[in-house]
Formats: C-alpha cells, sequence, structure tokens
C-alpha cells in the first residue's frame, strides 16, 4: 500500500500539505514545531511528533525543509531513511547546492532509495494556490511515484533530465534574478524616497513601465504598508544568494551584482531583521542613508 509523509510543515510546507490533501492523497507528517503539527491536523493530515513514526513504511518522503544540513539531519539522523518503505522516493523540495543533492542522492542510492531533486518556486502564495513552479530531475520512476503529489503542488513541471542535481543547479540560478530583482527593487524605493518621490506613485509607474518584475509588484506593496510577518525570510535570501555566489566560484563565474544584493540581505539580517519577511531589506537601506520609506512600522 502506498503511503506518503511530508516533513517540515512550515509556511510553505503546509501550503504544499494542504493541496497535496484536497486531491485525495493520504498524507503523514511531521515537523519539529507543535503548532505546525496541530495546524497540519486540522487540515486533514495525520501528524507525528518524530520524523521517523511519520515515514514509517511510506514509499514516497516530501522534505520542505531550509537546507541541506535539515535535509541530511532528517533523512540519515533521525533514522527516515530506516523507517521507509523499500525502494522509496524522496523528493527533496529545498533549495539547496548541486553538490549537496548529489551527495545526498548517493547515500540514498546506498540505501535502497531514489532521490527526485524538486525545488520549487513561488513563495508561501504559490504553496498555498497549489502553482508553484518545480525544477526536477530524477529517475523515471520517482516521478511516477510523486506525479500526484506533483500535480496537487504545481502549476508548472519543468524536467530538466535524470541526474539529481540538475534541478538544484536551474533553482540556483533562478534564485540569482530573483534576489538581485528583490534588492533593487527595495533600492528604488529608497532612492526614490530620498529624492523626493511619492513612493506610491512611483510603485505605479514603475510597476507599469520598462523598469517592472515580479518581485518588484510583489514586494513593494509590503513594503509600503510596513508588512514584516515573513512568506519569505531575509535569512533565506541570505542562504540563497550564498548558493548563487558559490555555484559562481564553483564554475569561475563572476556575480558582481549577486554579491552586492547578498550583502545588503546580510546587513538586514545583522539589524535584527533576518526572520522576516525579506522586503525588510529596505530597512538596511533606510539605515544607510538615514531617510525612511513612507511606511507604518509594521512591528
Amino acid at each position: 500500500m502506498s503511503e506518503t509523509c511530508l516533513i517540515g510543515l512550515g509556511a510553505m510546507g503546509l501550503g504544499m500539505a494542504r493541496n497535496i490533501l484536497k486531491a485525495g492523497v493520504d498524507l503523514r507528517g511531521s515537523d519539529l514545531s507543535p503548532q505546525a503539527r496541530a495546524r497540519f491536523t486540522e487540515a486533514g493530515g495525520r501528524a507525528f511528533d518524530s520524523a521517523a513514526e511519520a515515514a514509517a513504511g511510506c514509499d514516497l518522503l516530501i522534505l520542505m525543509v531550509v537546507n541541506a544540513a535539515q535535509a541530511r539531519a532528517a533523512l540519515f539522523d533521525s533514522g527516515v531513511v530506516q523507517a521507509l518503505g523499500a525502494g522509496s522516493t524522496v523528493m527533496l523540495c529545498s533549495t539547496v547546492a548541486p553538490d549537496d543533492v548529489r551527495a545526498l542522492a548517493a547515500d540514498l542510492e546506498k540505501a535502497g532509495h531514489r532521490l527526485l531533486d524538486a525545488p520549487v518556486s513561488g513563495g508561501q502564495v504559490g504553496a498555498e494556490a497549489g502553482t508553484l513552479t518545480l525544477m526536477t530531475s530524477g529517475a523515471e520512476a520517482a516521478y511516477d511515484r510523486a506525479e500526484p503529489v506533483l500535480n496537487a503542488i504545481a502549476g508548472t513541471v519543468h524536467r530538466l533530465g535524470d541526474a539529481p542535481g540538475l534541478g538544484a543547479t536551474y533553482k540556483v540560478v533562478h534564485q540569482l534574478a530573483a534576489g538581485v530583482h528583490l534588492v533593487a527593487a527595495a533600492e528604488v524605493m529608497a532612492l526614490g524616497a530620498r529624492a523626493g518621490c511619492d513612493p506610491e506613485k512611483l510603485f505605479e509607474i514603475v510597476s507599469t513601465s520598462a523598469g517592472q518584475s515580479w518581485m518588484f509588484e510583489d514586494r513593494v506593496p509590503r513594503i509600503l504598508a510596513g508588512e514584516t510577518t515573513p512568506t519569505s525570510s531575509v535569512d533565506i535570501f541570505v542562504k540563497d544568494l550564498g548558493l548563487v555566489l558559490q555555484t559562481g566560484r564553483d564554475c569561475a563565474t563572476p556575480l558582481p551584482l549577486s554579491a552586492a544584493a547578498h550583502q545588503m540581505m546580510l546587513a538586514a539580517s545583522a539589524m535584527g531583521f533576518g526572520k522576516l519577511d525579506d522586503s525588510c531589506v529596505i530597512r538596511a537601506y533606510e539605515a544607510l542613508t538615514g531617510y525612511a520609506t513612507k511606511c507604518t512600522d509594521g512591528e
């Protein structure tokens, strides 16, 4: 009998879980947070205190954790790999370095399991709507087992090859664009405020002109409202832009824009905004200019 488990029931994981459950998939789950487990239970899932209990006998495991270290700990330090059914598929949805994906895939193969490299894009909004974009790679058998879940959570699934690590490579390169566009949006608003532009009018002009980007349209309203509740946090982009820079080093590619964006995210994190919404990168600009963008405090 097929069983599916999701480990990591935060903002992204819970949205994904709800859509998987709506699709009629019986779903087990676990998270370190009791509150997250309670919300999962309210959504109709079966929550377990330990990851190994949740994964026991399952032949599909979805991992929606923050980084490679958490993925490795969840799989190999908690008894999950031993608890899974024979020949299971592990679907890794986190953004991690390609080398880490390949290492995880090799270790899972030694344990008799296969990895579907499946990082997601679309944030909490996409997770809740079931419209995530997935950049995936893995064996055909892994796709076959994961198909009901892929259909439930994704608007678009890019199949990029059969080697784990390809999906991660595309996702990391994508995060260059997302991170730079986000920091550029904050820089536009900081300059506009300092130069005397009305922030609301500036948003209207840029979002309907050649300077528009998805990140600008999505994040600037949060800046103007002073919203800090995270849909994606500053520290997530500290991590992701760090992966971008690591990839650039690995293939000898200079990334000056990525480096500058990473420094602004790092500055915002050092100021105490790391766990808050990534649009709080505007606060680093405000600290540099001594001039606040017109918004409420929001904290």
